[in-house]
């Protein structure tokens, strides 16, 4: 057990709800602090449904490769909590250590004073802590859940915002409507500050700009002020400064090369000394695990039918399982194999709608139980769903007993297996295969 993991469950208990969406909380702990929140570095801000998590990764590497040092804050975490919270340095950055985070949690603790605040709130307050006590040259921020009453939009001025792909999640939080939780995530957008608004619907585009106008940012908008292609292999991407011919990125899928765009674009706009060779460089070393990873070696690759590829991802909505099964889909084309989907999810999940885009791609969907902190659909369940939309569906105990199950299978050629549906379904899945996140 990690030294502040004691913390962290007394952190656990000092509000009823483990998302209550709000800023006063927040304030209230930084100002009893000394308001760490000033004394952060220039933040590039960034929200969405689906890829924040690859778009600051990006980021990231990119800004590493031209030698600055960057902080970075995500959630949530897949192992460790440490995962949240890195720290910059020369060269590359690296996850706070046990000691730091703990005595960064008591100060919190102490502060706080047993007032009602949520974990995210002021676990929130511990990482601005830690980062303004540690030089850097930009930190990359991402939202937890929403924009406008999420615990890091306490931040008065960024130096830029970025909002990727839109789609309904969280909707007992952020809306009913993707126009809904579009305003939601605009709640970022501050005046004077670029506003990088992703590749989005229509309606959801529309929205996002005209909130930005509203407020005082600079729309800068995919598919009107920047744009990309994929051309002979290469990854080209143009806006009114001109045209960069690079190489595909490393993480894999054809939804990264549009988060990607969305990093070019924030660099571009705010720190145009980035060289050509860096933003190369950082394409071809992002990392960010349990999305749509290839588990090479392991536990759970050895129990894999023979010869199998294994791919993981924390996917969990509508909009994250098209992504997924077009990635499949292009895969296929280039390599045919049988696929096969091991599949879990949580009830606030909408299993049905991430199920259906994989009609016609998976031979078989392998339903199983997910741990954490909501309640699992039950695999029988999802396997009927998958039933329903014209794909076999059985269920097993975990994904140990679906492997095995898939073993037994007359596949015409070794499977490729996705397991997908959760973030905590792959983070068990990161932990039983012995992987680690640095």
């Amino acid at each position: 057990m990690d030294q502040h993991d004691a913390i962290l469950s007394r952190l656990l208990t000092l509000h009823p709800k483990r998302i209550d969406l709000s800023l006063g909380r927040t304030e209230r702990l930084l100002a009893a602090l000394g308001r760490p929140e000033l004394r952060l570095p220039p933040i590039i801000h960034v929200a969405g449904t689906n890829g924040k998590g690859s778009t600051i990764a990006f980021l990231r590497a990119m800004l590493e490769a031209a030698g600055k040092r960057v902080h970075v804050y995500t959630s949530p975490h897949l192992l460790r909590f440490n995962e949240r919270i890195r720290l910059g340095a020369d060269g590359v950055g690296t996850l706070v250590d046990d000691e730091r985070l703990k005595a960064a949690l008591e100060r919190c603790e102490q502060a706080n004073a047993g007032q009602p605040i949520t974990f995210f709130e002021i676990t929130t307050a511990a990482a601005f802590l830690l980062f303004a006590e540690a030089p850097a040259d930009w930190l990359l921020l991402e939202t937890g859940l929403g924009g406008r009453y999420d615990a890091t939009n306490v931040i008065s001025q960024p130096k830029c915002a970025v909002i990727t792909s839109i789609s309904l999640d969280h909707l007992e939080f952020l809306g009913d409507t993707v126009e809904k939780i579009a305003y939601e995530k605009a709640g970022i957008l501050k005046k004077g500050a670029p506003a990088v608004i992703g590749f989005q619907s229509e309606p959801v585009a529309r929205t996002l700009e005209r909130e930005a106008r509203r407020v005082g940012a600079s729309p800068i908008v995919a598919g009107r002020d920047f744009h990309i292609s994929n051309e002979n292999g290469r990854l080209v991407y143009e806006d009114e400064r001109g045209l960069l011919d690079l190489p595909l990125p490393r993480l894999a899928g054809r939804h990264q090369h549009e988060n990607a765009a969305g990093a070019i674009a924030a660099l571009r706009a705010v720190a145009p000394e980035i060289p050509p060779a860096a933003i190369e460089a950082g394409l071809t070393r992002a990392e960010w695990p349990a999305r749509l990873q290839r588990l090479i070696r392991g536990r759970i690759v050895d129990l894999a039918p023979p010869g199998a590829e294994v791919w993981l991802d924390g996917g969990h909505n509508e909009d994250g399982g098209r992504v997924l099964a077009e990635a499949m889909a292009e895969f296929h084309d280039k390599a045919p194999r049988p696929l096969a989907l091991i599949c879990g999810a949580q009830t606030t999940k909408d299993i049905r709608a991430l199920l259906k885009h994989f009609v016609g791609l998976a031979r078989e969907v392998v339903a199983v139980p997910v741990e954490g902190e909501h309640k699992s659909w039950p695999p029988e369940d999802v396997a009927n769903l998958a039933r329903a939309e014209g794909m076999p569906g059985a269920a097993a105990g975990g994904v140990e007993e679906a492997l095995a199950l898939l073993s037994t299978r007359s596949f015409d050629a070794p499977p490729r297996v996705l397991i997908a549906g959760s973030l905590y379904l792959a983070a068990s899945v990161l932990a039983a295969n012995g992987s680690l996140v640095e």
